[in-house]
């Protein structure tokens, strides 16, 4: 009988990972003897257990080792996504302690289920088996679909939390397939051993087949997860009905997981094939930025515009996943960061504009903001100028960086689809930015909550600050290049 030999564990590798499952696990424990209307105590609780998550992270900077068989890897590209997810992760948490006590569903198990997701995003910024990346797009799916539909017995909130849960199951069907054939047709799970098999060659016979089909639905079960076109259908649909925070944690953090994920399949596992996918993955890159965008201009509820809005920014992030090579995964690095803190800035403001038992709904709602609320006016308007790619903001770098990738990468035709798309985008936020300054007919009265407005200000501020001081953007995205882009 052959021995069963477990492989030897580095616990440096998994030990920001294991800090916070257990920090949650601890914490959804004490929330037991936590009083109903003390809630917030374990959100501050929640954001101590991602401060802790930061700083055990401090001194892997610089490793580039794996652990578990090579399932699980620490190396500079795992912990660029790391720091983002945890800075997004942090600032849904300080959006929520305003935010739930105000809609009535302040319950402590909302900031355990963001410790979760954000596990899950740390699996799949790290994992380098799809084995583990399927257990982080789970762990982040099944919370996910908890959190969308949290703000019971609210109608919208549950249909959106069934409608992610039933196309997410759909979704996951596909990558599970995906993952079976890939392993039966190359032999392994493992990405790189699936990069060494197909450098070689795809393999002979129904086993070159099996790879190619493997490869194709774990790329679908991904696009349906980061809202890809044509698999974007639920997004504008579970956007509008979930909690607010939520939506703006999906938006974000989420997406840098789920691009993570695709990131290293891409280039670790199904890299040597890149002239076989590289057409396929052009054409989603397209028809994403265009639909997302031209999506965008026919909405008038905010939260559907800003779930077009989600859509078109995730063709930008996939157009540095294909240009590739390090200044492809530099650009993508640096639009993922200046994403999140520009849609936190805009979430943060349309936080401040629900008041109790309602969701913010039409443009109306922006009327007069400068007039009654300058500071979160000058807030949302720094948040849509980044997306619209507009300098000093850090949009611009984000949005430079990918062109120039892409350009460099000979995708021309792809860099022309993208400025089409954000002469398109510039409009959408140019006209959310307009109503900040129109008449305040209709307008609701804006809850004072100093919390909301910390998380904000940071995310407004830091916008601005790598806009104009750009070198921490690009320290960031050059750590994240360095270790993945020469595999």
């Amino acid at each position: 009988m052959a021995e069963i030999v477990i492989p030897p564990i580095e616990w440096n590798v998994v030990f920001p990972i294991a800090v916070l499952f257990v920090w949650s696990a601890v914490l959804l424990l004490v929330d037991l003897f936590i009083a109903d209307d003390r809630k917030r105590l374990t959100g501050y609780l929640a954001l101590a257990g991602l401060a802790a998550t930061a700083l055990a992270s401090i001194p892997q900077w610089g490793l580039n080792t794996s652990t578990f068989g090579d399932m699980l890897v620490i190396d500079g590209f795992g912990l660029s996504m790391n720091v983002i997810c945890l800075i997004g992760a942090a600032l849904t948490i300080i959006m929520a302690l305003a935010y739930l006590p105000r809609q009535l569903i302040d319950r402590g198990e909302f900031y355990v289920l963001i410790l979760l997701a954000t596990g899950g995003m740390l699996l799949l910024n790290q994992g380098r088996d799809l084995i583990v990346l399927f257990l982080g797009l789970e762990l982040l799916s099944i919370t996910l679909y908890v959190l969308a539909g949290f703000a019971r017995p609210q109608i919208a909130s549950e249909e959106a939390g069934m409608k992610y849960l039933l196309i997410g199951a759909f979704a996951t069907g596909f990558f599970v397939f995906g993952i079976a054939l890939l392993y039966g047709g190359s032999g392994s799970a493992n990405l790189r051993t699936i990069g060494t098999t197909l450098a070689a060659g795809l393999p002979a016979g129904e086993n070159g087949l099996y790879v190619l089909a493997g490869a194709a639905l774990v790329l679908v079960g991904l696009s349906y997860k980061t809202s890809l076109v044509p698999f974007h259908m639920w997004t504008p649909d579970v956007y509008a009905g979930a909690p607010t925070p939520v939506t703006a944690f999906m938006s974000t953090a989420s997406k840098v997981g789920a691009f993570a994920g695709l990131t290293r399949f891409l280039i670790e596992a199904i890299g040597p094939q890149r002239a076989a996918w590289l057409p396929a993955l052009a054409a989603l890159v397209a028809l994403t930025l265009l639909v997302g965008n031209i999506g965008a201009l026919t909405q008038t509820g905010l939260k559907r515009l800003l779930a077009y809005s989600s859509i078109g920014q995730a063709g930008f992030v996939l157009l540095g996943v294909v240009a590739g090579g390090v200044r492809g995964i530099e650009a993508l690095t640096i639009y993922l960061l200046a994403y999140t803190l520009a849609n936190m800035a805009v979430f943060g403001v349309l936080v401040a504009l629900e008041r109790g038992g309602e969701q913010t709904s039409e443009l109306r709602v922006l009327n007069g903001l400068w007039r009654r609320r300058p500071w979160l006016a000058v807030a949302l308007v720094v948040g849509l100028l980044s997306l619209a790619g507009v300098p000093p903001t850090a949009g611009f770098v984000a949005k430079l960086a990918v062109f120039t990738a892409a350009w460099e990468a000979g995708l021309a035709w792809l860099v022309v689809v993208g400025i089409i798309a954000s002469m398109i985008g510039a409009y959408v936020y140019l006209r959310m930015a307009i109503q900040v300054f129109a008449a305040e007919e209709d307008a609701p009265e804006l809850v004072r909550e100093n919390r909301q407005q910390i998380g904000v200000a940071l995310a407004a501020i830091a916008t601005v600050v790598l806009g104009v001081i750009p070198a921490p953007l690009f320290a960031l995205a050059q750590q994240a290049a360095q270790s993945l882009a020469s595999r």
